[in-house]
């Protein structure tokens, strides 16, 4: 009994192997903290419902951010406050599936505001989950758009004043107020008897999407001890003695027996006519085969590439030049960037894709070819590269060989032929220039003609052409010696 009783939903990943660290079978959320107890009940309903293998479950920046180390469902991230948005487009794509959007106060009652007020207002057929502590747990306790007239927080030291900082938000009565939402609820995790109406209110919020109903939204009041400097036992009773007074429990509306279950169907879009009516030129098609192919070794075809190294060194502009030649010579091609918010001095890479078929996903985790402008982006990203594939360095700044030896390396004294030429900032351009003549991957004459389309200061164009110039002799030279 006490097994079936304790035991963990299929929903969830028996071991918690994406988490990693010293304790693979807990979660990562403070002790008291909601966040685990609402995970259990949404993964016992979606057993219950049988609606596991069509999950999708959405979560952005916050405490919930790492919702993907749990649920054994299908799981996107998004940027924050932008689940709503990602979760209309996944559901309009795939209308059959179950799509969760679960969020905190300081995701989506700040900066999703407009996100989630717009997606309710339209009535997309997803749930969503909010939980509200009051407080941005995750990033410090700062003070966050629910926080309590009075509450104490570290951006709001002397407690929440209405005339500074202003009242808290009510989501769940400002969503009540438009047409489209079908059922808006508030519950809270406090007592045996509460924790049930969330569990009610989570099976109904679900039940509404099955039955391809409309728009469902659940709040649900949960504890931060850590973020409010309390006990766990402290944060339950706080909960229920203030945070209920201030938000009140309740269905603010429920218009879910008035509409009757219906299939899920999903918007067929013609492009039938689509140039004409919006006055768009003639389509340009690109050649159906690129026009380097057959130069091209057949080790150095279809290149998967990540270019790596300090902000400023012009990394990503470098992916832009490969993508948009590959492009101009008849590729599918992707360019996705990555860098910290530093970026300038700061670590900066980007991820390319060079194919004659169609690419699946824009992001690069196992590089055919490594390009590395510095010795920390060789040391971060070499043991990515596949056996066999190709890594280029910068000479001047990666004075080692690569430790593997089953890759090939190529040197180049890229920051030093730049600076003869009279600029450091093209070290990148010679780089590409030994890349296309090593690999044969791309003619010169397509990547000449490629500049003007990402290069903003026409006047530079010329520069970068002696760069790309001196980076292909740089190979003749080292096939000669």
């Amino acid at each position: 009994m006490a097994e079936k009783v304790l035991k963990r939903a299929d929903s969830f990943y028996p071991i918690f192997e994406r988490k990693g660290g010293p304790t693979p079978d807990v979660t990562h959320y403070c002790p008291g903290c909601g966040h685990g107890v609402l995970h259990k009940l949404i993964a016992e309903t979606i057993d219950d419902f049988g609606i596991r293998d069509r999950t999708i479950l959405i979560s952005p920046v916050g405490c919930s951010v790492f919702a993907y180390y749990y649920f054994r469902t299908g799981n996107i991230q998004s940027a924050h406050g932008r689940a709503p948005a990602v979760a209309t487009g996944i559901k309009r794509v795939f209308p059959q599936s179950i799509v969760i959007s679960y969020q905190g106060d300081g995701d989506l009652a700040a900066i999703g505001t407009n996100n989630i007020l717009q997606a309710a207002n339209r009535g997309e057929k997803i749930t969503v989950f909010f939980v509200n502590n009051a407080i941005y747990g995750m990033t410090g306790g700062q003070m966050a758009p629910t926080t309590l007239i009075g509450q104490k927080t570290t951006t709001s030291p002397m407690g929440r004043k209405p005339g500074n900082e202003g009242f808290p938000i009510r989501m769940s009565e400002l969503i009540a107020t438009l047409h489209a939402p079908i059922y808006v609820e508030r519950v809270a995790l406090t007592d045996a008897k509460n924790s049930t109406r969330v569990r009610k209110a989570v099976r109904k919020a679900l039940q509404n999407q099955i039955d391809n109903k409309g728009f469902s939204f659940v709040e649900v009041l949960s504890v931060c001890p850590s973020g409010w400097k309390m006990t766990p036992v402290q944060a339950k009773e706080w909960l229920t003695q203030e945070m209920i007074k201030a938000f009140p429990l309740g269905v603010y509306k429920d218009i879910s027996d008035e509409i009757e279950a219906q299939p899920a169907k999903g918007n067929v879009f013609s492009v039938q006519g689509l140039r004409e009516q919006l006055n768009l030129p003639e389509e340009k098609v690109a050649p159906a085969t690129p026009v380097n192919k057959t130069a091209t070794p057949e080790k150095y075809r279809n290149p998967r590439l990540k270019m790596a190294g300090f902000g400023g060194q012009g990394i990503l502009m470098l992916g832009l030049g490969i993508a948009q030649a590959g492009m101009d010579a008849g590729y599918e091609v992707s360019w996705i960037p990555s860098y910290g918010p530093e970026m300038r001095g700061g670590t900066a890479n980007c991820h390319v894709n060079l194919s004659t078929e169609r690419i699946g996903s824009p992001l690069v985790t196992r590089p055919t070819v490594l390009i590395a402008m510095n010795l920390p982006s060789l040391e971060k990203f070499v043991d990515e590269v596949v056996p066999g594939g190709l890594i280029i360095t910068d000479a001047s700044l990666v004075t080692q060989p690569p430790a593997r030896k089953d890759l090939e390396h190529l040197s180049i004294p890229a920051t030093q032929i730049a600076d003869e030429l009279g600029n450091t900032r093209v070290a990148n351009m010679v780089i590409l220039g030994a890349y296309i003549a090593y690999t044969q991957i791309l003619d010169q004459e397509t990547v000449f003609a490629s500049l003007p389309h990402f290069i903003k200061q026409k006047s530079l164009i010329g520069l970068n052409i002696q760069a790309i110039k001196k980076g292909i002799e740089s190979i003749s030279s080292q096939i000669k010696n």
